[in-house]
């Protein structure tokens, strides 16, 4: 048995690291550089919404690649791609050419290589949890958890370069940020147990019937739905996903824009960020000791209460730790999520299934958005966001409180 070793683990979380403080970045650029070019609320809601539309197609696509030519190579060319994405906008801006629908065509062009990299390295983690010798629960709050300390300090990061250099050159931060990740992706030496599950369903009598045409496409989808435990985790974690994340995109930005500040945005969405990377860490001492249920409940009463405060629009103490405390919540939400697909789906499997989900979050998520920022336009951002607040606590209740929820344990 080779010794243990944790060098499996660094790098697949010195990537993650990379890609999270990358996408942090832009997030938060983007927006405000619409912002600044529109000035409407409702067409930073617009790019937010149109730029994950190509994912839908790609996610699933992309959980297929992820089964068919391993996890380790579609994560470094996802983020080679995704540098080269990010790189076009100050190029488009030093060639004259950053109008609106430019910005709206090159954001469409980055989303579209995101769910790979993503994807694949969360494929990645029972391979780098068997090459280092460690349990893989633990990792898995880990994995996000790190994801969460990128996005906690890329809001920070990505205002400081608006303030410093101004948000078209801010991009070439992220640029720098996804080469990394791919590179420390490429140096990992680990196995890939979805490759070798094929490689053993390959000897069967149907070989590579799993992976043929449409069928191979849609099987993640399928896996997925005949498992009533992972479906209704899926759905549940969509379902408050799709409320929940036009707070960072649409209404803080719009805020903190017309206050023209930039600063007081990194920091919410940074202390938003911090409480995720403090439940995601926390998610393997909390499953250690929590039934499934317990641990579901917590996280879906959390975001109906934290919320609340900040659709107030409070002073920047007060919105910050209910930002906190909102994603303290939210943090053991995708750990959870992959426990299940890791517990419950074969591995030459697992890629289709994250595939599929990261397609549904692609797809509820914008249309929020696009609702949010037209919201905005018709009835003021105070309006638009306490009537945000109060849908999402009321579907973080209704699951929260069903009987049902007991079936998490089984």
């Amino acid at each position: 048995m080779p010794p243990r070793t944790l060098a499996p683990i660094i790098l697949l979380e010195a990537a993650n690291l990379a890609s999270g403080v990358g996408n942090a970045i832009v997030m938060l650029t983007i927006p405000w550089l619409v912002l600044e070019e529109t000035g409407s609320a409702a067409s930073a809601g617009l790019v937010a919404a149109v730029s994950a539309l190509p994912a839908l197609a790609a996610a699933p696509v992309a959980g297929w690649l992820v089964d068919r030519f391993g996890r380790r190579v579609v994560s470094v060319v996802s983020d080679i791609l995704s540098a080269i994405a990010v790189a076009s906008i100050p190029i488009a801006a030093m060639l004259g050419d950053l109008t609106f629908p430019v910005i709206l065509a090159l954001a469409v062009l980055g989303a579209t290589f995101d769910p790979s990299g993503y994807t694949a390295r969360r494929a990645l983690l029972p391979d780098v949890a068997e090459a280092a010798q460690r349990p893989v629960d633990p990792l898995n709050g880990i994995h996000e958890g790190v994801f969460a300390v990128g996005w906690t300090v890329g809001p920070v990061a990505g205002a400081a370069l608006i303030a410093a250099v101004g948000a078209e050159r801010s991009f070439w931060a992220p640029f720098a940020l996804f080469l990394v990740a791919g590179a420390c992706v490429a140096a990992m030496r680990v196995g890939d147990a979805g490759q070798r599950a094929r490689a053993q369903a390959a000897a069967g009598a149907d070989a590579g019937a799993a992976d043929a045409g449409w069928s191979g496409l849609v099987r993640g989808f399928t896996s997925l739905w005949d498992d009533r435990v992972l479906r209704a985790v899926t759905v549940a974690v969509l379902v408050i996903a799709a409320v929940y994340l036009p707070t960072e995109s649409v209404l803080l930005p719009t805020y903190f824009e017309r206050l023209g500040d930039p600063t007081s945005l990194g920091l919410v969405i940074s202390a938003l960020a911090a409480g995720s990377m403090v439940g995601a860490f926390g998610y393997g001492w909390l499953s250690a000791r929590l039934r499934t249920s317990v641990l579901a409940r917590l996280i879906l009463l959390g975001v109906a209460l934290s919320i609340l405060p900040m659709a107030l629009l409070p002073p920047l103490p007060v919105m910050a730790t209910a930002g906190f405390f909102l994603g303290l919540s939210w943090g053991p939400a995708n750990p959870l999520m992959n426990t299940f697909v890791q517990r419950r789906i074969q591995p030459d499997e697992q890629g289709r299934v994250y595939g599929v989900q990261m397609s549904a979050f692609y797809a509820a998520p914008p249309l929020a958005m696009l609702l949010v920022g037209a919201a905005v336009e018709r009835f003021g951002l105070e309006a638009a966001y306490l009537g945000l607040a109060a849908v999402l606590v009321v579907v973080s209740l209704v699951p929260a409180l069903a009987p049902r929820t007991r079936e998490l344990d089984g």
